[in-house]
């Protein structure tokens, strides 16, 4: 059975990226991009994932989170769309309700080559936050519509940033690894389109 794996670089005046993907993995993951509280939340992905996640990043955080966050989106999303090839034998779809605490999240995904993202999160204002949550909307858009994946996040309660956040990314990733997980009823693409 073919791995399914991407390797994708990315340097800009802006930002340096190098990551690896591997979506027939074990949950390992090794993340550095200057950033502890993304860092965090990646590794939760490829942990809750079930994949092996690499990251080299660093970017002009001395001006900003932003560029740095956007492009490690619309990387990851990048790899996405080339570790799943064709998309046969893949379930295409995936859903997650997930609890952290007090914190609830839906996520939806349609992996079938369409990009469309809807975002409904609202974060809570803090006097001392370890990471700019609204960034969270750039960088789940860019990865979304560079994996060409329709992509629904909804928050349903919450109270916490940092549980808000986990809730986010564990439902976000529970979600994925369902829509590309291979369907052994399923030899070729799930689309009665013939291609997605």
């Amino acid at each position: 059975m073919k791995m399914r794996r991407a390797e994708i670089e990315r340097n800009t005046k802006e930002t340096r990226i190098r990551l690896t993907l591997n979506l027939d993995g074990k949950g390992k993951s090794d993340v550095s991009t200057t950033l502890p509280f993304l860092d965090h939340m990646l590794e939760l992905f490829a942990k809750h994932g079930g994949l092996d996640l690499q990251i080299k990043a660093t970017g002009d955080t001395h001006i900003d989170d932003h560029h740095l966050v956007e492009d490690i989106g619309i990387v990851l999303g990048e790899a996405i769309q080339k570790s799943l090839g064709d998309k046969k034998g893949i379930y295409r779809y995936g859903n997650f309700l997930l609890p952290m605490d007090e914190s609830l999240s839906y996520i939806a995904i349609d992996c079938g080559g369409r990009p469309y993202f809807e975002y409904d999160v609202p974060f809570k204002p803090q006097s001392k936050a370890p990471f700019c949550f609204e960034l969270f909307e750039d960088f789940f858009q860019a990865l979304a519509v560079n994996s060409k994946m329709n992509l629904h996040i909804r928050l349903i309660k919450g109270r916490n940033n940092h549980h808000i956040a986990e809730s986010l990314f564990k439902g976000f990733s529970k979600a994925f690894s369902q829509a590309v997980s291979r369907n052994l009823k399923e030899k070729g693409i799930p689309s009665t389109k013939g291609s997605l």
